[in-house]
């Protein structure tokens, strides 16, 4: 699976997940700390997120962080 693929999809379940609880991307850009623009390229897929805030992100779902594979 290429490095596109891998980020579509961490892009889609961060988003499904964020949706499932509730939240807006504004709330959970200002929970783990970075901004909604930011936040947004990741669950479209067009960034790449840093394993400080996927960790974050899998503290925060308290979901295990292969989950976003």
């Amino acid at each position: 699976m290429g490095l596109k693929k891998i980020q579509n999809e961490l892009g889609r379940r961060l988003k499904a997940l964020r949706i499932d609880n509730n939240l807006t991307q504004e709330e959970l850009a200002y929970a783990i700390k970075i901004s909604r623009d930011h936040l947004s390229n990741i669950e479209n897929g067009k960034y790449p997120i840093n394993i400080k805030n996927l960790y974050k992100l899998a503290v925060f779902f308290d979901v295990d962080i292969k989950y976003f594979f």
